[in-house]
């Protein structure tokens, strides 16, 4: 065996080469496995230097961040632990605007969709208002347009009930209930709108579109638009009502104002009327043109209405349904040269309240939330239908107008029509 000058052999330098190796080895695998562990422990045990430049760098608006953010939620108060911020910052303006929060929808539900049915057709009379509109006593006759029975008037609206329909020569023809013939625009599609049921009045105003409209973002002219889109005849809660100039402006949400055009709001009052007996009426509201029924101090139905127009105002004051008829042809004419003339065959669920001033329902009108009668209160078919079912004859109904604007003069007032 071969030995080097310090007289060690190759074998014992080979083992001792092979021994060390492995040491090395070993402690490289534990450095490796228990180093990047270490750090983050030592690292979590150093403690945390302040942050002054923050501090320093923050704008003078901005609040310090050294609070973590507020959960989500409206703080009217501040809560000393938390920063309310983002979220809870639209939560709280929301609130303060009126707008609670959580923002629960109305407790509202519809009446049956049945009550729109009715059993008759209606038919329009199309031909010029100023012509009379002829009736025979056979199909042919009409076609022909020989030997009539009798005619109705001339007149701005005109609608005959019909039991039966033919066409001839591209016109239309329907058979009345009379057994009489006559031509007329058959189809005549009316308005299904519906009011509310409630089981307890509500405890926010509320209300409804009467025209498509776009919100702005403040009760001002030149505000931006918010974005959205609201339908005619959409329900709406109100929780501010701004006067800007002579135009009220209604809040409908977070940064979404209205136009006094576009809106009907409902003002709920359950205190009785002055002068009325019991706890049960109909208020009639003729600047909102809303109908609210009210019964043991209780909203129980709200919806809109079509009221009279200038200078057929319906009357306001207290009054009682005095008849009921589930329907009812109605003419009329109030001008001296007779141009404003009706005839309306068969008017479904009709209950006079003052004279000849009757709610009744309509079906020749297409929209609701506008004055447009001759002094009745006008009602979507199933809205009419609903009330019919409700109210007795003797129920109260009052008529007011809160703007001032309608005459309460009686002398003013003819007995009123359609």
């Amino acid at each position: 065996m071969q030995t080097d000058p310090h007289g060690s052999s190759h074998c014992q330098n080979l083992k001792g080469t092979g021994l060390n190796n492995r040491v090395r080895i070993g402690w490289n695998m534990i450095f490796r496995r228990f180093a990047l562990p270490l750090t983050i422990f030592i690292i979590l045990l150093t403690p945390a230097a302040p942050v002054a430049a923050q501090s320093e760098t923050t704008g003078p608006d901005e609040p310090y961040g050294g609070l973590p953010l507020c959960l989500p939620d409206a703080y009217l108060a501040d809560p000393q632990d938390c920063l309310p911020l983002g979220p809870s910052q639209v939560l709280t303006d929301q609130v303060k605007s009126g707008i609670p929060y959580p923002q629960l929808p109305m407790q509202v539900t519809k009446p049956s969709a049945s009550l729109n049915e009715l059993e008759l057709r209606y038919a329009r009379i199309a031909i010029p208002n100023e012509e009379q509109a002829y009736l025979y006593g056979s199909l042919e006759s009409a076609v022909a347009g020989e030997n009539p029975l009798r005619y109705i008037s001339g007149g701005l609206l005109r609608y005959v009930a019909y039991t039966s329909q033919v066409d001839v020569g591209g016109g239309h023809y329907v058979q009345l209930q009379s057994g009489e013939w006559m031509r007329a625009s058959p189809g005549v599609t009316y308005s299904t709108f519906q009011g509310l049921l409630f089981l307890e009045t509500p405890k926010t105003s509320f209300g409804w579109i009467v025209e498509d409209t776009q919100p702005q973002t403040a009760a001002d002219f030149q505000a931006p638009f918010s974005g959205d889109t609201l339908t005619r005849e959409t329900l709406v809660q109100i929780y501010d009502v701004q006067r800007v100039g002579e135009v009220d402006w209604y809040m409908v949400g977070l940064n979404e104002w209205v136009q006094r055009r576009y809106i009907r709001q409902f003002e709920i009052s359950t205190t009785p009327p002055k002068g009325m007996t019991g706890n049960r009426w109909i208020e009639i509201n003729l600047y909102e043109q809303t109908m609210g029924v009210y019964d043991n101090g209780q909203l129980v139905f709200a919806t809109l209405i079509a009221s009279g127009l200038d200078p057929f105002f319906t009357q306001p004051g207290l009054f009682q349904i005095y008849e009921k008829k589930p329907v009812e042809t109605m003419t009329g004419a109030f001008e001296a040269d007779k141009s404003d003339y009706y005839y309306l065959e068969d008017v479904p669920w009709t209950m006079y309240f003052d004279q000849a001033r009757a709610l009744h329902g309509a079906y020749w009108r297409a929209w609701f939330g506008y004055p447009q009668s001759h002094g009745c209160v006008n009602l979507s078919i199933g809205d009419s239908r609903w009330l019919y079912d409700w109210a007795n004859v003797g129920d109260w109904v009052y008529v007011w107008d809160p703007s001032g604007q309608t005459p309460t003069d009686p002398s003013k007032y003819t007995e009123g029509g359609a």
